[in-house]
């Protein structure tokens, strides 16, 4: 996608959005800012897994023409809630519903904000149909880069990053940049991370934390997964693999800088020494904004960046004995192939286990490095070795969870 070309099929009137996952905070936030422009926007879809209740009352403020529930249950009771509130919305369910709200002929934007391995297969058919979409998942991206990029290409789809600090480096990115292609200009990649709630915390004590500090994270307001993934920094290996893809770099030319105070979102240097960084206040509707309107700006309702009230900027190196998530993810993203994949799965197993109290913080790293050891990477990236290499790393990462749970009843260590 070149910066200084536009979708002229959005250009002109009330542009239509479809929200994979609009009860999460990402959709919450987009709708938040939807809902400032209504001459500009018009929800036509809303999905979320199971939560009903929420995305009833989106659908009643909202409108749209359809709604999709991942869970088939939930969906039958939503739609008892449509059709006794007499709302004239269509409901679906499961894949195949929420193929059916990405390729909707009047939805122009995409936003894709569901967590996990999940959003994959319908991100890629927003992609395979030509939206423009908002990538807030970082998993098909992580997962399956190589696809990604070739399919949004030959379906001239328009991918633009969502996550603040992604979004960040595109607004440092110099005109005329294609996303998935790589600037002679640029040098290094600066991702920035607060250092999550664990910054400061003694070594020691981080086998006894608990979901709930993990997931009170000191500067963003965010979902449980992605919550623990920012406490272990494997939110910012993910993120480191799928700045690769997005802006065409190696991992060597991404460095991860701890910024506590959350301002700078990230950076971008240039070969003449010049480094560009993109500032705001810690609050996920600018990045939307931006996306949504991009080439244009418009009104978050984000409040302005007060500098001397901020005073000053920290940055620290992260701790690789801390946080041993950020070297997996620099050993998959530099071994390529399916490794990605199989790390966001270990992950997402590991860290399902943390929020059920059957494993503890520190046990995270440990699932996923033994899951990485035992898998060999395959260089075939094609969809179906995708999914069927996530599944594997899967059954290898609850394995040995379920087998550290016996040792564990055994008092074995």
């Amino acid at each position: 996608m070149n910066k200084k070309s536009y979708d002229e099929r959005t250009n002109h009137g009330t542009r239509g959005v479809t929200i994979l996952g609009s009860t999460g905070s990402i959709g919450i936030n987009t709708l938040d800012v939807i809902a400032r422009h209504p001459g500009r926007y018009r929800v036509v879809a809303l999905t979320a897994n199971t939560q009903v209740d929420r995305l009833f009352e989106q659908c009643r403020q909202f409108q749209p023409q359809k709604a999709a529930m991942l869970d088939p249950r939930a969906a039958t009771e939503l739609k008892d809630k449509i059709q006794s509130a007499g709302l004239d919305i269509e409901v679906l369910s499961g894949v195949e519903g929420f193929n059916i709200v990405v390729t909707h002929p009047r939805a122009h934007i995409v936003v894709a904000a569901i967590v996990g391995a999940a959003g994959l297969l319908p991100t890629l058919a927003a992609v395979r149909a030509g939206k423009r979409v908002l990538l807030a998942n970082k998993e098909p991206l992580v997962m399956s880069g190589r696809l990604f990029i070739e399919e949004a290409q030959a379906h001239r789809a328009e991918l633009l990053p969502v996550d603040s600090e992604h979004n960040a480096i595109f607004q440092c990115m110099p005109d005329g940049y294609r996303v998935g292609s790589a600037s002679a200009a640029v040098r290094r990649i600066f991702l920035t991370c607060s250092g999550g709630p664990f910054r400061l915390t003694p070594a020691k004590d981080l086998a006894s934390m608990s979901p709930e500090q993990a997931c009170a994270h000191p500067n963003w307001v965010m979902g449980r997964k992605i919550s623990v993934d920012s406490a272990t920094l494997m939110n910012k290996g993910l993120e480191l693999i799928e700045a690769c893809w997005l802006f065409g770099v190696t991992p060597e030319q991404v460095e991860i800088v701890i910024h506590p105070q959350s301002v700078i979102h990230s950076l971008v240097e240039y070969l003449d020494g010049s480094v560009l960084a993109q500032l705001g206040n810690p609050d996920m509707r600018t990045p939307i904004a931006h996306a949504l309107a991009w080439p244009e700006r418009i009104e978050s309702g984000v409040k302005s960046l007060n500098l001397l009230e901020v005073a000053h900027l920290d940055f620290e190196s992260p701790d690789p004995a801390r946080f041993p998530c950020l070297q997996l993810a620099y050993q998959a993203a530099r071994t390529g192939g399916t490794m990605p994949a199989i790390l966001n799965a270990a992950n997402e197993v590991a860290v399902q286990a943390f929020l059920d109290h059957r494993i503890g913080f520190t046990d995270i790293p440990r699932v996923i490095e033994n899951t990485l050891s035992i898998m060999p990477s395959s260089q075939d990236t094609q969809l179906g070795t995708v999914l069927a290499e996530d599944a594997r790393a899967r059954e290898a990462a609850s394995r040995f969870i379920a087998g550290r749970e016996t040792r564990v009843r055994q008092g074995v260590t």
